[in-house]
């Protein structure tokens, strides 16, 4: 199971409409595919008209009394199984420091669900913490959406450098540019100037759409009510290029 996680030390950035869109791209083509809303916000949960609630919360999920896939939901969609979010997550930090291998548990949680799936997203919530220090242990790919913008940039910097300070192995990054707006020339120059420099950047860029917007509306991802979209081809593209090696086995 090769495990993506949506992650940026900011919030507002796109992370949510990234794992949303990117899974179920990957179940229609056909990878039996996990998403892990880990924001008790629970915007992903909301969007596949999921109830954000997990039996015993977050501890019961860290300590092992609530069994992993006994928590898991069906969505609506093929090959596309969630785990959702619930409110308690805004304590898992302090449910993670009183586990075992604190800092892989939630690598532990994934590793017990890998015969079940081809692949699994990691809608995380935004910041550096305990839960992040764990995302960063459990993910083979960090997706890092950046607005492009000179300060998002620099919290891109302070990322890279978190995940370095990491303990082997560690996670593949991808930064992709989100919420862009050609017609800025702010997002044309950073866009531009990154490319030319370190780092790998996602080729394809998501616009700035209202789209991406309603998936809150229509309680779907923007391929099911937008299929001909040229967000939706965005987002195919952008799955196209970073989930090209997650085919099922």
């Amino acid at each position: 199971m090769k495990i993506y996680a949506t992650y940026n030390i900011k919030g507002g950035v796109g992370k949510t409409s990234t794992a949303v869109n990117l899974a179920y791209l990957a179940g229609a083509a056909g990878r039996r595919t996990l998403l892990w809303d880990l924001d008790p916000q629970g915007a992903a949960t909301y969007v596949f008209r999921v109830r954000p609630r997990v039996r015993g919360g977050s501890r019961a999920l860290v300590t092992g009394r609530q069994p992993v896939d006994d928590a898991v939901k069906a969505t609506d969609f093929d090959n596309l199984d969630l785990l959702p979010a619930d409110f308690s997550y805004r304590n898992m930090d302090l449910d993670l420091d009183d586990a075992k291998r604190r800092k892989r548990r939630l690598h532990d949680l994934l590793a017990g669900l890998a015969a079940d799936y081809d692949v699994a997203f990691l809608d995380c919530p935004p910041g550096v913490s305990l839960v992040s220090e764990n995302i960063v242990r459990a993910a083979d790919v960090l997706l890092v959406p950046l607005i492009p913008t000179t300060l998002s940039l620099r919290t891109y910097a302070q990322l890279t450098r978190f995940v370095a300070d990491a303990p082997r192995p560690r996670p593949e990054i991808i930064a992709i540019f989100s919420m862009v707006d050609r017609r800025k020339r702010l997002h044309r120059e950073v866009i531009e100037a990154a490319h030319d420099g370190t780092g790998r950047f996602a080729e394809t860029v998501i616009p700035s759409m209202t789209l991406v917007e309603q998936m809150a509306e229509q309680r779907a991802p923007v391929p099911v009510f937008a299929p001909t979209a040229r967000i939706t081809r965005c987002y195919q593209q952008l799955w196209s290029e970073v989930g090209e090696d997650s085919a099922p086995a």
